[in-house]
């Protein structure tokens, strides 16, 4: 859509009351699109807090692009005071990308570890300064070009302050120009694959999974000092009951971050109803501490403040040349023929990740979104939006050209 602040705000609102009704009171969401930042920080703020009032967590989708000036003018109103004491950002930094300020066309990974760290550093002095709370993701497109440099991400990131490690497997959507024929692409598995290889050991992603497997993988996790330690182990047939009995006794609760108090007096009137959980969670709780090697060791860690949450997923996206058979089949009732089609079917009904079309009353499959309709959506955005024009770069960075909806640009 359009990144004017009174349009946004418009359709967020629209989405969002479309979602609530038909997936529920409260769930996340993502406020996405070219480049969050494009939005002035008062529309940004604004549409958050929409998002919040509609019982979604948001989190702001961003290259990490924008200076801290930004980010308080976003978290702070005209007061002075904090409008927004907690946000969640997802900042995208892959060397497959170019335009960005500072350093236009990065040749590693690696030479990108500074603005990472510059990024995450901006919420922690506001945290100092005043009291912001954030919980930031990382997020990385994959193809050949980078896969090999996953594990080096994996061990070097983490530290910086990013709680969450999200790789994204390139799919061929929108101009083919920028594929290569010869070009096999990157599986789930092998960058899976990779991120096991930057912490050292196996990772188990079915503990608890979303969706369709070769859509999504998700691994919850705490860093203890350099090491990586699983919430939940798969091979664990006690951990396994306890995920199980968690989500039948406190899945359906409808927690509210923003009422800290209520939670707890949720939880407690659940575990009053389900006394034998108790029990359950201090077994699983010790068998976490030995997982982590020890009480005293884990005492050590946390004095020190080196335990973290750190959750790693990986988000594969599909072709459109699949996805588009695929949905005008599932739109015509059809089941495929074609079992690469029809896996792509199956993923599609899976898919935990979508779009809202309040003018529709549809709510679309992300690979819908964009491998069919987001195309023609670019053609009247190539006309909506304002002819590409020069910016001023940072301090003794070459002058880069801003692309029409979008501050950085990125390989999907």
């Amino acid at each position: 859509m359009r990144v004017d602040g009174g349009h946004t705000l418009r359709q967020v609102t629209e989405q969002m009351a479309l979602l609530r009704r038909l997936r529920g009171p409260r769930a996340h969401a993502q406020l996405i699109g070219g480049e969050v930042s494009l939005l002035e920080p008062e529309a940004h703020a604004e549409a958050l807090l929409a998002m919040r009032a509609a019982g979604r967590e948001p989190m702001s989708m961003t290259h990490g692009d924008f200076g801290p000036d930004y980010l308080e003018a976003v978290v702070t109103g005209p007061d002075g005071k904090l409008r927004l004491p907690r946000v969640s950002f997802a900042a995208h930094f892959d060397s497959l990308m170019r335009g960005r300020r500072g350093i236009p066309r990065p040749r590693r990974e690696s030479d990108l570890h500074e603005h990472r760290r510059a990024f995450a550093a901006m919420f922690q002095e506001l945290r100092r300064l005043r009291g912001l709370k954030a919980y930031l993701a990382h997020t990385m497109t994959i193809t050949s070009e980078n896969l090999d440099q996953v594990a080096e991400v994996v061990q070097t990131v983490p530290a910086m302050g990013y709680s969450m490690m999200s790789f994204q497997p390139a799919a061929r959507v929108g101009d083919p120009r920028r594929w290569h024929d010869n070009d096999p692409g990157v599986s789930i598995d092998q960058v899976w694959r990779r991120i096991e290889d930057g912490v050292g050991h196996s990772i188990n992603w079915d503990a608890l999974a979303f969706g369709h497997p070769q859509c999504n993988r998700t691994a919850f996790g705490l860093r203890v000092g350099e090491r990586w330690i699983p919430l939940l182990d798969a091979e664990s047939a006690s951990d396994l009951a306890l995920r199980d009995r968690y989500l039948a006794d406190y899945g359906p609760l409808q927690r509210d971050p923003d009422r800290p108090a209520l939670v707890v007096l949720q939880t407690a009137r659940a575990l009053l109803r389900h006394p034998r959980d108790v029990g359950t969670v201090l077994a699983w709780s010790s068998r976490l501490v030995d997982r982590c090697g020890g009480l005293p060791l884990l005492m050590g860690h946390l004095a020190r403040r080196e335990v973290k949450i750190l959750t790693f997923v990986v988000h594969a996206f599909m072709d459109a040349s699949v996805v588009t058979p695929a949905w005008e089949q599932l739109q015509s009732g059809r089941e495929a023929d074609d079992p690469t089609i029809h896996e792509a079917q199956e993923r599609l009904r899976a898919c935990v990740y979508s779009m809202a079309h309040p003018e529709t009353g549809e709510i679309v499959p992300a690979c819908v979104q964009h491998s069919v309709l987001d195309p023609d959506a670019n053609r009247h955005l190539a006309v909506l939006l304002p002819h590409p024009t020069l910016r001023s770069p940072l301090p003794g960075a070459d002058k880069v050209v801003a692309h029409s909806g979008t501050r950085t640009g990125a390989t999907p």
